[in-house]
């Protein structure tokens, strides 16, 4: 269903102009967005009348259920807008609290990660593992930046800042779900964000830990989808930019 709604979406955008709306300064929507939703949804809510559902674009449906299905129908809507080719659809399903299935999908490069709860984390049904870097200097690290840019002091440009001069490089891609899969995967050793919600970071981290990876708030506490930060590494790195980050926090 993930990868039909993906491919949908991809076939369909050179075809039709897209319509764009703000929610925000900076934070946008397109139709695509709302169309994968409806399709999602509609498929979900078939086949699992009795599972909750909450989902970007406004869509909470049955979230007292113990099974809640949490949705990114298209991630990375600015490139999405801008016909940069980095984007993505996420589902995750969350069960009595718990992560314990997620799936991400990339239409444009026809790449599939899975992952089930004490399973493994896979790619395209290969079996996939962090990376093993194990210095920081010598590491490839990903983040993002929350939409409030423009006038929050907590914008994460501080922490970006001082991970530039100690890794090997920073890169931004744009797409939350995906900086955790290409995590999970080895592209990348180490990725940081605050100010997410959480279905940008829903089936990513539970990816990312199935891959081996360690998943944690910025001071090494439990992870938690509807927290304001998440870092995400290989585990090996995992200290060293716990200890940067809290120069950001001086």
């Amino acid at each position: 269903m993930c990868r039909d709604v993906g491919d949908y979406i991809y076939n369909k955008k050179a075809a039709k102009r897209k319509i764009i709306s703000y929610k925000g300064e900076i934070d946008l929507v397109t139709q695509f967005d709302r169309k994968s939703q409806t399709l999602i949804i509609q498929s979900l809510k078939k086949r699992f009348p009795t599972f909750g559902i909450l989902s970007e674009e406004n869509v909470s449906h049955n979230t007292g259920s113990s099974k809640k299905w949490i949705i990114d129908p298209l991630d990375g809507t600015t490139n999405f807008a801008h016909n940069l080719p980095i984007w993505a659809i996420s589902i995750a399903l969350e069960v009595n609290g718990d992560i314990v299935l997620g799936v991400v999908y990339d239409p444009t490069r026809r790449e599939m990660f899975s992952a089930i709860e004490k399973c493994g984390a896979f790619l395209n049904k290969k079996r996939i593992r962090v990376s093993k870097i194990r210095k920081l200097s010598q590491s490839l690290l990903i983040t993002g930046f929350p939409y409030d840019i423009r006038q929050s002091k907590d914008n994460n440009l501080n922490h970006f800042n001082n991970f530039a001069v100690r890794a090997q490089a920073v890169r931004r891609l744009g797409s939350a779900a995906l900086d955790l899969c290409y995590t999970a995967c080895g592209r990348f050793d180490g990725y940081w964000e605050l100010k997410l919600s959480p279905w940008d970071q829903a089936a990513g981290s539970l990816i990312l830990k199935e891959a081996g990876g360690k998943i944690t708030d910025f001071k090494g506490k439990k992870f938690n989808i509807y927290g304001d930060e998440v870092l995400g590494t290989n585990g090996l790195i995992h200290h060293q930019m716990m200890q940067i980050l809290k120069l950001g926090s001086l």
